[in-house]
């Protein structure tokens, strides 16, 4: 069941072994995390049962839970977030498609790798026999997910060869831009690669695929399931448990009826039970990633520094654009709700009351992806309109209530000293309502230049998913957060400053 975590957890210095089959379930759960939102073939909500869970992680904790004598228990967590709440001790242990890589191994207890990915790459039809490899993507734009083994190949890549990354949030929108032409090439697991093109043959309906899964393995790699540092006891029994449904075939009979099953995963899994026979299992997957654990030091902030800081120059100059079309939107919606006929202040009116109504992040979906069979916006156009869009409707409310407070007589003495409408505007009304709406203006910049942190849902690199990357790199919030903190504050307290003189040099 998608459930919350209630139990303690069990003491870091318990002895935690497999109990035999059959004997009694312990009262504590086995707590684990993952991430219902990465969908099949790891973790997905039951489209039959929403409240139940499905996948060949779910069904690998299951038999876990079943050897450890205990009952699974499910934790929803952003995938990206999956290992600090290990950390954390949110939960006994994380299981969602986590990659094995040597610095994941240097911060926590981690389980034998029990299932290998490869690292491919997907194009479109007509691109298969130029994109083959990595080599021919030269200045071409590749997405993948963040702070993954892709990504950070990709990084490589655009060192040595010039590929641009381009970072998604989820598994989904990358295939389905690569579709509709925004990115020339995705790099993910092989797996993921093959339920997205299942998936899309199903929403398209079309007997020719969409795209094309290249042959070439760019890198390998494996799933682990992770553990606190100090929980290394329940790794041991956890892989005691697995260890023995891998020699009794149960592993194999997940991965094939979620049909991930295939020769070279056959091959793999007897090299790993080789390992096992050997004592060598605890090794880290020959596959992983070849780079070490990235403690948090004067050195990893300043090879980062430079990357925060132009994601930085981003959120500003995103935020401006933005905050230029919400004053320009703005200030004409006012207008037509002050001075235009019943229908305009109607129509007006119901665009507020949406927008407002609304969540900007499903906006900017729908600007974004839902609008890509009319038009193909850009991922910086669409960010810019979809903030400048939803913030035109607060700042029109604050035009229109500025405006409003004018006292009716000044506006009838400057009418009866023969000034036109315009001049009233621009003489009387409109200077004291600029001064009334300056202060809320200011705060609606701020809060925008906050809200920019969303577009990274739309494939913007901007200041806050710069510092997510960094942190899941170097497995720690507090220096990036910090970092990221110190950089917003730089960007917002002198315009705070700035707004301030002004309405002390026009206080009356």
């Amino acid at each position: 069941m998608l459930t919350g975590c209630v139990a303690p957890a069990p003491s870091a210095s318990s002895v935690e072994r497999p109990l035999a089959e059959g004997q009694a379930a312990a009262v504590t759960p086995l707590r684990w995390g993952g991430d219902a939102e990465g969908g099949a073939p790891f973790v997905e909500a039951d489209p039959s049962d929403p409240a139940s869970l499905r996948g060949f992680d779910v069904e690998i904790v299951d038999i876990v839970a079943r050897g450890l004598g205990r009952s699974p228990q499910f934790t929803q967590v952003a995938w990206a977030s999956i290992e600090q709440s290990v950390a954390r001790g949110d939960f006994d242990l994380g299981v969602s498609g986590l990659e094995d890589r040597p610095e994941l191994r240097a911060r926590f207890a981690v389980s034998l790798p029990y299932f290998e990915f490869r690292e491919v790459l997907a194009v479109r039809v007509a691109d298969r026999d130029r994109y083959r490899t990595l080599a021919d993507l030269a200045g071409k734009r590749v997405a993948t997910l963040g702070s993954t083994m892709a990504y950070r190949l990709l990084l490589e890549a655009q060192t040595q060869r010039g590929v641009v990354p381009v970072s998604y949030d989820d598994d989904v929108h990358p295939y389905s831009d690569l579709v509709d032409g925004r990115v020339d090439a995705v790099l993910l697991d092989h797996v993921i690669a093959e339920r997205a093109l299942e998936r899309l043959r199903r929403v398209t309906g079309r007997t020719a695929d969409p795209f094309v899964i290249q042959p070439t393995v760019v890198a390998r790699g494996a799933y682990v399931a992770v553990f606190a540092a100090e929980r290394a006891a329940l790794r041991d029994s956890v892989d005691a448990v697995l260890s023995a449904r891998l020699r009794d075939g149960t592993l194999a009979a997940i991965f094939k009826r979620w049909g991930v099953w295939d020769d070279q995963q056959a091959t793999y899994q007897q090299r790993l039970l080789a390992r096992l026979d050997s004592g060598a299992a605890s090794a880290p997957s020959s596959a992983g990633d070849a780079s070490g654990a990235r403690p948090v030091t004067a050195t990893t902030i300043a090879a980062y520094l430079p990357a925060l800081l132009r994601a930085a120059a981003i959120t500003l100059g995103l935020s401006v654009a933005a905050m230029v079309l919400a004053v320009l939107v703005g200030g004409a919606i006012a207008a037509g709700r002050v001075y235009g006929s019943a229908v305009t202040r109607a129509m007006l009116g119901a665009y507020v009351e949406v927008v407002r109504g609304t969540p900007v992040l499903l906006q900017l979906f729908v600007l974004y992806y839902g609008l890509s069979a009319v038009v193909r916006l850009p991922a910086m156009l669409a960010a810019i309109i979809g903030l400048g869009l939803n913030y035109a409707a607060y700042e029109s409310e604050i035009y229109r209530s500025a405006l409003q407070a004018i006292p009716r007589m000044q506006l009838e003495a400057a009418r009866t000293l023969g000034l036109s409408e315009w001049q009233v505007f621009r003489l009387v009304r409109g200077p004291q309502a600029f001064r009334l709406a300056l202060a809320p203006m200011t705060n609606d910049f701020v809060a925008l230049l906050k809200d920019s942190s969303l577009v990274s849902v739309i494939t913007v690199v901007e200041l806050t998913k710069q510092t997510a990357i960094y942190a899941t790199n170097v497995g720690s919030w507090f220096v990036p957060g910090v970092l990221c903190a110190i950089i917003y504050l730089a960007m917002s307290l002198p315009l705070s400053r700035v707004a301030r003189r002004l309405e002390a040099r026009w206080h009356v």
